[in-house]
């Protein structure tokens, strides 16, 4: 299949294309921009110089992939905006590139990033996410795999949001979340497992138990974290279950802390 670039779209001489992309009339795309294979381009989207965006994606109208990072450290070195394979970007969206701290920002495979969604410099953001409306990611936030985040939801600078977790929409996150886990209200607290996600993606009842039971010891035992993440290591029949080793690995790991359990009403 050719590429087919409309003759009202910009296309820089030295932006590289794959087979089969398609270009929308007013789109722009940069030199020293990368297009993979079957890749469509809608109306008035701009793919900026330093833009890696795989096979098969969808840029919608307005999207902008790959401009220059907010941040008043940028001297215009060259660093990338990368995009997996599949991924969806809706109206308006914005991903921007790296600076020099990391030279990337990273988007995987099979995403969904929908309308007025950003990410910012030095984000990497896994494979099988959903942003929702107007989600805002901060600098050098990490989401893992098969996360999704609620509309409306800014996200701290450095935050790292665990796989399999879910963001209820309008939440203001400024600690870490775990995976697996589910989170919202105002303030933003700890609500639970993300049990109908995982239950979806096939996770047997006895992983599931699991990770219920070493939450129950980090969020509800009255332990504070050092020592509910002791009390599960102690635990060989929960150690052997790879979830709960992704959990203990994840909360010690955490420069920010975690997200807090739910308060106690009056």
């Amino acid at each position: 299949m050719s590429t087919q670039i409309d003759q009202r779209a910009v296309v820089h001489p030295k932006a590289e294309l794959g087979n089969g992309v398609t270009i929308g009339p007013f789109a722009v795309v940069e030199e020293n921009a990368v297009v993979g294979d079957g890749t469509h381009i809608m109306p008035h989207v701009f793919i900026g110089s330093g833009a890696r965006i795989g096979r098969d994606c969808r840029i919608h109208v307005g999207a902008v992939v790959g401009h220059a990072p907010q941040d008043l450290k940028y001297k215009n070195e060259p660093t990338t905006c990368e995009v997996g394979d599949r991924t969806v970007v809706r109206e308006y969206a914005t991903l921007h590139r790296g600076t020099h701290e990391t030279g990337r920002t990273v988007i995987g495979s099979d995403g969904f990033l929908m309308a007025y969604s950003h990410v910012a410099h030095d984000c990497r953001v896994g494979n099988k996410v959903i942003l929702a409306n107007c989600v805002a990611l901060a600098g050098h936030v990490t989401i893992e795999d098969y996360v999704i985040v609620g509309g409306l939801t800014p996200i701290h600078q450095f935050v790292s949001i665990g796989c399999h977790a879910m963001v209820g929409g309008g939440s203001g996150i400024g600690k870490d979340v775990p995976p697996y886990s589910l989170v919202g209200s105002r303030p933003t607290v700890w609500e639970g497992l993300n049990s109908v996600g995982l239950r979806r993606r096939g996770f047997t009842k006895e992983a599931i138990e699991a990770v219920e039971r070493a939450y129950h010891l980090i969020y509800r035992s009255g332990l504070n974290t050092s020592q509910a993440l002791e009390r599960i290591r102690a635990d060989a029949s929960l150690m052997a279950v790879a979830e709960v080793q992704a959990v203990v690995n994840f909360v010690a790991a955490s420069k920010r802390g975690i997200i807090p359990p739910p308060r106690l009403k009056n």
